[in-house]
C-alpha cells in the first residue's frame, strides 16, 4: 500500500470560507474523504500548518514514512528558501499543487521557489489539483 501525505501550508485550513470565488466552497475535510474513497489502495494523510518550521519538519519526516508528498505551501511557495531547501534535502517525491493558477493571480505569485526541486507542479485545477498530485506520485 503506497502512503501520501497530503501537506498543506498557511490558511489552507480555512478551504471552503476564504476567498470562496478563488478557492470554491468546499471544505478540505470533505474534499479529503472522497479522495479517501477514490483511493482506498492508498493511505493518505493530511497535515496542515500555518507554521514554516512545522511544515519543514514534516518535509523531514517524510523519508522514510510515506512514498510521495503532494504539497500546497500556499504563499510560503512564492517566499520560502528554507522550505525550498527542505524539499530539496529529502528523497521523499513532492508534487507542488495549488488550487488557483499562480499565473493567473497577482504578478508577484507568479514565481514558485518550489516548482525547480519538485517532481512536478499541477494549479490550477481546483481542489482536483490534489487529486492530479496523488495521481503523478503513483505513476
Amino acid at each position: 500500500m503506497k502512503r501520501i501525505l497530503i501537506l498543506n501550508g498557511p490558511n489552507l485550513n480555512l478551504q471552503g470560507r476564504r476567498d470562496k470565488e478563488i478557492y470554491g466552497t468546499r471544505t478540505f475535510d470533505d474534499y479529503l474523504a472522497e479522495l479517501q474513497a477514490r483511493y482506498p489502495e492508498t493511505e493518505l494523510e493530511l497535515y496542515q500548518s500555518n507554521v514554516e518550521g512545522e511544515l519543514i519538519n514534516a518535509l523531514h519526516g517524510s523519508e522514510g514514512r510515506y512514498d510521495g508528498v503532494v504539497l500546497n505551501a500556499g504563499g510560503y511557495t512564492h517566499t520560502s528558501v528554507a522550505l525550498r531547501d527542505a524539499v530539496a534535502a529529502v528523497s521523499t517525491p513532492v508534487v507542488e499543487v495549488h488550487i488557483s493558477s499562480i499565473l493567473a493571480r497577482e504578478e508577484f505569485r507568479h514565481t514558485s521557489l518550489l516548482a525547480p526541486v519538485c517532481k512536478g507542479s499541477i494549479m490550477g485545477f481546483g481542489l482536483d489539483s490534489y487529486r492530479l498530485g496523488i495521481e503523478a506520485l503513483k505513476g
